[in-house]
């Protein structure tokens, strides 16, 4: 196998996790990231077993089960039904059925593993506050342009690998793919200690369906904080795509005052002070992600509503998938497009039930009963056995 140097643009989860499958397999990165420190939002990631065990074969295993906690369950509410429709066990369910366990996690530990691991790597460079302003194929390999903590830099290399997210500058300015719009959803995130939270939710997974609107929450760091995601369907008229929100801004939006909203409910959502707010943005995911040596992972390739809670997962599985497709292929720009045709089926499949997820947390009264007599009758037990497509996967 011909070993190659490689430059990740995007030091997130996608891109570190690249850069430790690709430098298992012996070969040279670079690591291109914006950020003047790696660091990740306030906010917690759902890691199903398609995606932990990938990050076990990683070896960070005992890094992470530091941090991260296994629900005891999923239970589904419904704003319209008044409480509690449906409960599905995970605890050690996934462990026993899919060989790999589901882990609730705060991003920037999971971050921070990732970092640690990559930075004792000697075949990882690390590079921060860089921002790649051109790129170009040159005989020698593919040169990007940087400006590094200010000052400009070339780095050249085999090829590139664009990880830098939903707005990213790859996809865009290099490959000529769309650019990010705003989906008209938005996400509130806040986090607060696990003590400030009732007794009742505080080892779940939750789900709470309302109309044009949904809430999530569960528990993280080691079972010490707790977080929260609420998501809306409105306009976004900032400029920023996030901004601080506060309690009485959640409050309008979600409509606490009305009184549809379950007593729990409205509780949980009135808890933080603050919060932070996101423009849920996407773009159309069809076009090629590859040309030559250059191609793209993660959200920069097929960015995923929250509805599926797999946008990191499938960012874990391209970076497996990525370093897998080099081991037997005679160059990299076979490579590149040989991960293409592997990940593009499945990650569009994803993107399509994330959508599909969405229609059904968001659904208007008369059809919500429905769904909730139906999760009621029995469906809502079996969660899993719908999700074995997603869970059960393995890189080949």
């Amino acid at each position: 196998m011909s070993r190659h140097s490689l430059i990740i643009a995007g030091g997130g989860i996608g891109g570190l996790t690249a850069a430790l499958a690709l430098a298992r397999d012996g070969h040279r990165v670079t690591v291109l990231e914006q950020a003047a420190e790696l660091a990740e939002v306030g906010a917690g990631i759902q890691i199903s077993p398609n995606a932990s065990r990938v990050l076990i074969g990683l070896g960070l295993r005992e890094a992470l089960e530091r941090v991260a906690v296994t629900p005891t369950d999923i239970r589904i509410f419904s704003v319209r039904a008044g409480g509690e429709v449906a409960r599905t066990p995970l605890g050690d369910l996934p462990l026993d059925r899919y060989g790999a366990p589901f882990w609730v996690i705060h991003r920037a530990d999971l971050l921070g593993a990732l970092a640690v691991a990559a930075r004792t790597d000697p075949r990882i460079e690390l590079v921060l506050d860089a921002r790649v302003r051109d790129v170009a194929a040159e005989p020698g390999g593919i040169h990007v342009q940087a400006t590094v903590a200010g000052r400009s830099r070339v780095f050249v290399a085999d090829g590139l690998i664009g990880a830098d997210g939903v707005r990213s500058r790859v996809r865009v300015r290099v490959r000529g793919g769309p650019p990010a719009r705003y989906t008209g959803r938005t996400a509130y995130r806040a986090t607060l200690p696990i003590e400030a939270v009732p007794e009742e939710v505080r080892r779940s997974t939750c789900l709470w369906f309302s109309t044009r609107a949904h809430v999530v929450h569960y528990p993280i760091r080691a079972g010490r904080e707790w977080n929260v995601v609420a998501i809306a369907e409105d306009a976004w008229h900032d400029e920023s795509w996030s901004v601080p929100a506060d309690r009485a801004e959640v409050a309008r939006v979600f409509g606490l005052d009305k009184a549809r909203w379950p007593d729990l409910a409205r509780e949980l959502l009135s808890l933080p002070d603050h919060w932070t707010k996101w423009a849920l943005c996407g773009f159309d995911c069809d076009f090629d992600w590859s040309s030559g040596a250059v191609t793209l992972l993660g959200d920069a390739a097929h960015a995923t509503l929250p509805f599926a809670a797999q946008g990191g997962g499938m960012a874990i599985e391209d970076a497996e998938v990525l370093a897998r497709t080099l081991i037997g292929a005679p160059n990299l720009p076979a490579a590149f497009l040989a991960y293409e045709s592997l990940r593009k089926p499945r990650t569009r499949a994803v993107v399509e039930q994330a959508v599909k997820n969405g229609r059904i947390y968001h659904m208007p009264d008369g059809l919500a009963f429905f769904r909730d007599l139906t999760l009621r009758l029995g469906a809502g037990s079996h969660l899993t056995d719908r999700l074995d497509w997603i869970y059960r996967w393995k890189a080949v």
